[in-house]
């Protein structure tokens, strides 16, 4: 079928969440397979900008997702009873991957275990920080530098092998908990790869085996299997399940946080941001800034400025927007205000 940019836009915002809101949390992490959650704060963007309803401390106190370490080695949350299979597919290859950059730090293969059995016995029925997990791990034997990154990636360690995972935000300051504990259900897809490359597409298609690969930091080979099995139809430049209505309404204007989703599952971002802007948006290091989207296209960047009355949301557009979507964007503002239980104004 052939698609205009404009039609590819609208259906993939609609998949994304970002026409049509979702209800809960839980609806918004099955629908878009998982949110990027190196920054809580971010994350917690992410799930505004796809349901209406939500506030922040819905999102922080939920139990119906949960956050490991996963694609690309980063962290995400995830409906929680498909975390298991997805640690399952991804752990080992993180662990790998990882191995190098563990030596340099002086966690040796057999110092890992060692912290691991001890985690068994530090943490049942607790929720501990990371200075409170290193404090008793030291008292038996294992002192890591609280300085360095050994402590980062000793826990991705531990949650890449299934011992434990992210628990609830303290504050700024995460913690941990036992897997065994923190999940009571779990799915069981029969082909983890393509009941993956299933969601991908759902929460991204239109779009490519490469997008996946991108996305997922699987083998592009890999993808391309995946892709392979699916029921799919040619779209525009993509391919989406066969069952995806290709025709979806236009988005209205979003306030997207750092690293959102639907900036981050492409390859290929030149349909959503115009290259001549991109600097703008990803200035290096991985940082994805916040995001202003109009029409389905990353219209500008925005940032906060707050003081002791209120919160002013600072838009920096690429070009002059139109009333109707400086309208739009008021009601994002409201909205941002009211899921973070805040006044905001708009600032253009």
């Amino acid at each position: 079928m052939t698609l205009s940019e404009h039609d590819i836009r609208a259906v993939r915002t609609r998949a994304q969440l970002l026409s049509t809101p979702a209800t809960d949390v839980l609806a918004v992490a099955r629908s878009v397979a998982a949110i990027q959650a190196q920054s809580s704060p971010a994350a917690r963007l992410a799930f505004r900008a796809r349901c209406r309803s939500l506030t922040a401390a819905d999102v922080d106190t939920s139990r119906a997702v949960a956050r490991t370490w996963l694609m690309r080695k980063t962290l995400h949350l995830v409906p929680a009873a498909d975390l298991r299979w997805l640690n399952r597919l991804f752990g080992p290859r993180n662990v790998q991957a990882g191995q190098g950059r563990r030596r340099q730090l002086g966690l040796t293969d057999e110092l890992c275990e060692r912290a691991s059995r001890q985690l068994q016995d530090l943490l049942p029925g607790k929720t501990l920080t990371r200075q409170e997990i290193l404090e008793g791990l030291a008292d038996n034997g294992v002192t890591l530098d609280p300085r360095s990154q050994a402590p980062a990636h000793l826990l991705a360690y531990a949650a890449n092998s299934g011992l434990i995972c992210r628990g609830p935000d303290e504050g700024a300051e995460p913690t941990y908990v036992l897997l065994d504990e923190w999940i009571t259900e779990e799915n069981h897809p029969d082909e983890p790869v393509t009941e993956l490359a299933r969601r991908y597409l759902t929460a991204y298609g239109v779009a490519t085996a490469d997008d996946f690969a991108a996305w997922s930091g699987l083998p592009l080979g890999t993808c391309r299997k995946a892709f392979d099995v699916l029921d799919l139809a040619a779209a525009g430049t993509g391919f989406a399940l066969a069952e995806t209505d290709l025709t979806a309404p236009a988005c209205p204007p979003r306030l997207l946080g750092a690293f959102d989703t639907y900036l981050l599952g492409y390859r290929d971002r030149d349909l959503l941001l115009d290259p001549s802007h991109a600097k703008r948006v990803n200035s290096g290091g991985g940082m994805i800034a916040p995001t202003v989207l109009v029409d389905g296209r990353i219209a500008g960047i925005w940032h906060t400025k707050r003081t002791a009355k209120q919160t002013k949301v600072v838009i920096e557009p690429f070009a002059t927007l139109s009333r109707s979507a400086i309208a739009g964007l008021e009601s994002e503002v409201d909205d941002y205000g009211r899921f973070g239980g805040e006044a905001a104004t708009l600032v253009t």
